[in-house]
């Protein structure tokens, strides 16, 4: 028996096999069960998404010998035939290759006649848009007004092309391009159904590169296992489609968190040797940060494969995860725009090196004056101006400030000299990420020996994970030249931990720049003269 391409040996046959668009399954099959049928359907959306598959599934479900029903038997002749295409009473139309009105009056001709084979006689017309003004102009009093024996299933890429008057006539269904996730299910289905080994990132990248089209993923799979010999891997998949391995990638941002200049540019280099699609590549860049960033944030979102992903995590600030994101998405749209593709991936990655953020705890001990740009509201309404004030640019230097202090509890009589508070502790250890998060939330209550004791309040007990305690252990040890243990007990709000302090001084900081900006000439003229007011929400203290 000769070989069936993918696409169309697991083409679905009844509805419960579809993959996705369970509105439009779930309208459908209550029409069905129920009774009420329309006369005609429209169903619209972009390439593979099931449009023709449903129609016919729907024809089948009409004209079942058990029917009409929403779950056709498949074993009676309509059905037989249906599946088979060669059931007489399913016209399938392709306007594109038949536009003319003589094409739509030979179907208005046939309609009159009574079905010969099955309950309804459907017309299933593809890419109906494609139909020229004269021939929708002879379907339209048809469409409208059919014999009860004909029913119309309307399938189009492309719906705005369709006449106001068409569109009137029928019940719309868009369907919608499916998931990533999605396509990726059915592929995992048909593999082990098939008996094919394969890997995870080989499947992901298919699915992403199918677009949303299920017919398209299916085709690049046929493909994929032809190019592998009958396997899919990873390897073969990336070198099929030009695009780079995940590891590939894991590596640049490990180069990258390590803020090695000259191993980036090697490593780019290594990249551009297979001459890859940079948009992909930065893609890849992008879907591996979010992982990270998933995984800083929420734990318990990591899986099996994610070991080597949680030891990264560790190393680079959750602020630095949205920075680098924000730049690749953004040089990823600016791609084009650059002189060749290499250099726009290049400086991309660049850009991510050179703007790195300061740490945040460094931000909380700068010193204290600060450049302010203050935002003018509008003037009142009761006293109109010809125009609204806005302060564009103006420097003010904040009042001067004490230093917060640390009101950590102190250590009882035990050598604390690696240990002056727990904040610099916490610098010093360079706690980032969710382990960072952890450490600053908490308050440092003794040193005894070797085990460090902090105290957490109940509401911030969410965040006491064992590998995070144990990422704790590990640096905080490292940091202090010994090993050491952490035990955590709970602080009813005695003790203010870093994060407390950092917000305190913030808050000390937000209202000196807000008096410094309601105490400048320029910003008291304003309000004096146009009767303006300072949005307090808009002063931002300078770094």
């Amino acid at each position: 028996m000769s070989y069936q391409a993918l696409a169309r040996k697991w083409r679905p046959r009844r509805f419960s096999e579809l993959v996705g668009q369970e509105h439009v399954v779930r309208a459908l099959t209550h029409a069905l069960d129920s009774g009420r049928l329309h006369h005609a359907f429209l169903f619209t959306g972009t390439r593979g998404v099931g449009k023709t598959t449903i129609a016919r599934i729907f024809a089948k479900s009409l004209n079942c010998e058990k029917g009409p029903t929403s779950q056709p038997c498949g074993e009676c002749g309509a059905c037989v035939e249906i599946d088979s295409g060669r059931f007489v009473d399913l016209l399938e139309i392709d306007a594109a290759s038949n536009t003319g009105i003589d094409n739509v009056r030979e179907l208005i001709d046939n309609a009159m006649y009574a079905p010969t084979r099955g309950r309804y006689k459907v017309y299933l017309i593809d890419e109906v848009h494609m139909l020229s003004k004269s021939a929708f102009n002879a379907l339209l009093k048809t469409l409208e007004e059919p014999p009860p024996h004909v029913k119309f299933l309307l399938a189009t890429t492309d719906p705005q092309k369709l006449p106001v008057t068409v569109l009137s006539r029928c019940i719309k269904f868009n369907l919608k391009r499916l998931a990533p996730e999605q396509i990726a299910g059915q592929m995992r289905h048909i593999l082990d159904a098939e008996s094919i080994v394969s890997d995870g990132e080989a499947i992901d990248v298919l699915a992403r590169a199918a677009d949303g089209s299920l017919r398209d993923g299916l085709s690049l799979l046929d493909q994929a296992i032809a190019h592998g010999g009958g396997a899919l891997q990873a390897g073969e998949v990336h070198a099929m489609l030009g695009t780079v391995e995940r590891a590939k990638v894991r590596v640049l941002l490990d180069v990258l968190v390590n803020g090695d200049g000259s191993g980036l540019l090697e490593e780019i280099e290594r990249i551009a040797s297979f001459a890859p699609d940079f948009t992909q590549v930065l893609d890849e860049f992008a879907a591996l940060l979010h992982r990270i960033q998933l995984l800083q944030l929420i734990p318990d979102a990591a899986g099996a494969d994610d070991a080597d992903l949680l030891a990264l995590s560790a190393r680079i600030s959750a602020q630095d995860v949205q920075l680098w994101y924000q730049i690749a998405v953004t040089s990823r749209r600016d791609l084009p725009l650059a002189p060749t593709p290499r250099v726009g991936f290049e400086m991309a990655l660049l850009r991510m090196l050179a703007f790195a953020p300061a740490g945040a705890a460094e931000a909380v001990r700068s010193p204290a004056s600060a450049t302010v740009v203050p935002m003018v509201a509008s003037p009142a309404p009761s006293r109109p101006v010809a125009a609204t004030p806005r302060v564009m640019s103006s420097s003010v230097q904040e009042a001067p400030r004490k230093m917060v202090a640390s009101t950590s509890m102190p250590l009882p009589n035990v050598a604390v000299q690696s240990v002056d508070d727990w904040a610099n502790l916490i610098n010093k250890a360079d706690l980032r990420g969710p382990v960072g998060e952890l450490a600053r939330q908490a308050s440092l209550t003794a040193l005894d020996g070797n085990i460090l004791r902090l105290s957490l309040k109940p509401e911030h007990e969410h965040f006491i994970a064992p590998s995070l305690i144990a990422q704790l252990e590990q640096r905080l040890g490292a940091a202090l030249g010994r090993e050491i243990k952490v035990k955590f007990g709970r602080d009813a709000g005695a003790a203010e931990s870093p994060a407390e302090q950092r917000m305190r001084a913030d808050r000390s900081r937000q209202q000196a720049a807000v008096e410094a900006v309601n105490g400048d000439p320029l910003v008291r003229s304003l309000i004096d003269t146009f009767d303006a007011r300072v949005i307090p929400e808009s002063v931002r203290p300078a770094e």
